[in-house]
């Protein structure tokens, strides 16, 4: 691998690793990389899951104290997300190339959305929870939608952290940051089930280099994203984000124009 590859790489984990911490979607950073590297879709997909890991645990580290209280729920909500992981990966490596090739871009429209929207949805999901005096509304449907964001999150990764606190805001009572604690705890399950499943099926698919990379800076981001990165404009942020998704787009979609 080049030195300036493995540069590129290297700094989109850092940074993916400080955004998953704080909003998510470093997806969104990492795989427009990756695709304009040169791996394939899948490939790029697998080995980013992969390496974000240790970025989700020391971004779950960091909040350790926003999930005080609340392993009740974390203990509710775990298996719907292992489950949704496990089936997220199993249609991202039964499915042929072509069909992740086909859906991805609109994958990344989604991903894109939720990005741009999040200010909206945040604002909406506070006054939803200041007016609901339950703890938790709808449990069934609140398991439903954590295992949908599984399989979203084990199929294509992006965003998953956004979809989940939309959905956590929502359905539970609480603080956007003890949402987002969950949220850290549950992208991490949904990415170490989902990467067993590569390593079971999948292992000649993974880049390990590109893992290597990824893990390293992304665990050094989740550390800066849990202690600075609240100071952070998170518009800045967003920007960059919304850039390196049409950039991916674009990667994905010229080819076939």
């Amino acid at each position: 691998m080049e030195m300036l590859h493995a540069a590129l790489i290297l700094l989109g984990g850092l940074w993916a690793g400080t955004i998953n911490t704080i909003v998510g979607s470093g997806t969104l950073v990492t795989f427009p990389i990756l695709v304009a590297l040169g791996y394939a879709p899948v490939t790029a997909t697998i080995s980013n899951a992969m390496g974000l890991i240790a970025g989700n645990v020391s971004g779950a580290w960091g909040y350790r104290r926003e999930l005080q209280g609340l392993r009740r729920t974390l203990m509710t909500l775990l298996p719907a997300s292992l489950v949704g992981g496990v089936t997220g990966a199993a249609l991202l490596l039964n499915l042929p190339e072509e069909v992740f090739g086909n859906v991805a871009p609109f994958l990344i429209v989604l991903a894109l959305s939720f990005v741009i929207f999040q200010p909206k949805l945040q604002q909406w999901v506070r006054r939803r929870a200041t007016a609901s005096a339950a703890h938790e509304a709808h449990p069934a449907l609140l398991l439903v939608l954590v295992y949908l964001a599984g399989v979203y999150g084990g199929y294509f990764v992006a965003a998953q952290g956004i979809l989940l606190v939309g959905i956590l805001g929502v359905f539970l009572q609480g603080t956007m940051q003890q949402a987002n604690a969950i949220k850290n705890i549950l992208v991490l399950a949904v990415n170490v089930i989902a990467s067993i499943s590569y390593m079971l099926f999948a292992f000649d698919r993974i880049e390990w280099v590109v893992v290597a990379l990824i893990a390293v800076s992304s665990l050094i981001g989740g550390v800066v994203g849990a202690a600075v990165g609240r100071r952070l404009k998170p518009v800045v942020l967003r920007s960059a984000i919304v850039v390196l998704g049409c950039l991916a787009l674009w990667v994905m979609v010229a080819p076939r124009l």
